[in-house]
């Protein structure tokens, strides 16, 4: 049951309820009527939606390219695939079966234009139109069959439009005046006369290999193997035209509908099948959820779903290539087990702000320009000016200076008191104006070092005077924060 209305309607029902003449869109106190110990469910849009998902990746197996119609049906292309399967008929055969094994009620029909197919697999189950029979076919059937909206339908039924063909043989200029551009759209596509492109749930990629099994297997080693032997296949197809691999994606299919698909990138274009073994068996190894094959995989499909040109570069004897392909292929492996989020590169900005001085991005991406990143430079004898470890959050202190502008004394920070015995400073820093959000404050650095030798940096924030006022134009006193610490 859903409520539509500020109404309880029948969202959906099974065969038993269908046949004592219950309906989508009854009402529950009509359903009731008719059979007073009906049993009622809520609906669940969000779960409903999910087991949407879990089917269309099933479909999968039979073609890439799977659109999802609206909460309850999915659109295939096939074009090109079913041939595969030993046509069109027996792949529809093939589909339905194996979904109505599953428990689910199907209706399906294969067309030339989505819309048509939708049409047709509304009205009944099994049909097949081919090319230029689309008009034919959706004729006889009835205006709600469209999936148009229900005032829409309505407004056909009352002017005496009740199927397809009475509301084709109107002109097209009276239909969209009356019933808006979009319906008039929707009707050629249905009548095969234009189509629109479906979008599918995933982009499709740029090489695809697969192998299917007579019998599921289960075992790693056969796994493994099968891996091995779909990126042979894969490095050959790219090879011919001079591409390499820069995201894989494998999918294993189980024999009760389940899908798993396991991703890895590289930092750069792959060419060769022992990186794709190695990658994978990283990968596989350092999930947390393993690769349950429950009664065996069906399908293994092996996809690069992003590619680019190998270009082989003249580089000279004594340049440090081989160092910088190992390093490459470290990082991949480490993406592979732990995330390529996880491992970065700092990379400099050109900025004064310390929060905002360095750049943490994937090392995948980023490898060769870390390389050439070039640094501030300091003398070798000159201390460091700003410590190496920053914290997330600069922490508020309590700070004892000797002159409002002055250097701090004595500060608390973490329940425990310091007295500054040597300070450094100040090395002012503005905010950026262009950047900042909310109000921009004068940071006053200093670097300080306490009786027992530690050294700190540490910021008041604001002009005292300027920058920190009252409402009746007092001098406030400006806030202190701990920004890092010296090694």
């Amino acid at each position: 049951m859903a409520k539509h209305s500020n109404a309880l309607q029948i969202a959906a029902l099974d065969d038993a309820a269908a046949r004592i003449g219950l309906e989508v869109g009854l009402s529950l106190a009509n359903a009731r009527a008719v059979c007073p110990d009906v049993q009622v469910f809520d609906a669940d849009p969000v779960a409903d939606a999910q087991l949407l998902n879990h089917i269309a990746d099933w479909c999968d197996r039979f073609t890439p390219l799977v659109a999802l119609d609206g909460p309850q049906a999915l659109f295939l292309d096939i074009t090109g695939c079913a041939h595969l399967f030993g046509g069109e008929a027996a792949l529809l055969q093939m589909l339905c079966r194996a979904l109505m094994a599953q428990g689910f009620v199907v209706s399906a029909a294969i067309a030339g234009t989505s819309v048509c197919a939708r049409t047709l697999g509304r009205y009944g189950h099994g049909r097949i139109v081919a090319d230029g029979e689309e008009a034919k076919a959706v004729k006889p059937l009835p205006v709600f069959t469209l999936g148009a909206d229900e005032a829409i339908a309505r407004g056909l039924r009352r002017a005496g439009l009740t199927t397809i063909g009475d509301v084709a043989a109107r002109g097209r200029h009276e239909i969209a005046a009356r019933f808006g551009a979009g319906f008039t759209a929707l009707l050629e596509q249905a009548l095969g006369q234009s189509d629109a492109p479906i979008s599918p749930r995933k982009p499709l990629p740029d090489y695809i290999v697969e192998k299917r099994f007579p019998e599921p297997i289960a075992t790693d080693g056969v796994i493994a193997a099968t891996l091995s032997s779909l990126a042979r296949m894969l490095i050959d197809a790219m090879e011919k035209q001079g591409k390499g691999a820069r995201r894989l994606e494998a999918s294993f299919f189980r024999t009760d509908g389940a899908v798993r698909s396991i991703a890895v990138e590289t930092g750069q274009a792959v060419t060769k099948v022992a990186v794709i073994e190695r990658l994978f068996r990283e990968r596989i190894d350092a999930i947390a959820d393993p690769l349950d094959p429950g009664f065996g995989f069906d399908l293994i499909r092996l996809s690069a779903g992003r590619t680019e040109i190998v270009v082989q570069q003249q580089r000279d004897l004594d340049a440090n290539v081989h160092d910088n392909d190992e390093l490459a292929a470290l990082v991949d492996r480490i993406a592979a087990r732990i995330g390529p989020r996880r491992v970065v590169v700092h990379l400099p900005v050109d900025t004064h702000i310390p929060e905002r001085a360095s750049w943490a991005a994937p090392a995948q991406h980023h490898l060769a320009v870390a390389s050439q990143a070039v640094w501030p430079a300091r003398a070798e004898d000159e201390p460091p000016l700003r410590p190496l470890r920053l914290f997330e959050h600069p922490e508020p202190i309590k700070v004892i200076a000797g002159v409002p502008d002055g250097p701090p004394a004595q500060f608390r920070w973490r329940r425990a008191t310091h007295a500054v015995v040597r300070a450094e400073g100040p090395e002012r820093v503005a905010m950026e104006w262009w950047r900042s959000t909310g109000e921009m404050l004068t940071r006053d650095y200093f670097r300080v070092e306490d009786e027992a030798g530690l050294r700190f940096w540490l910021y008041r924030d604001g002009l005292y005077g300027r920058e920190k006022v009252s409402e009746e134009g007092m001098p406030v006193s400006p806030e202190w924060f701990m920004h890092g610490l010296f090694a």
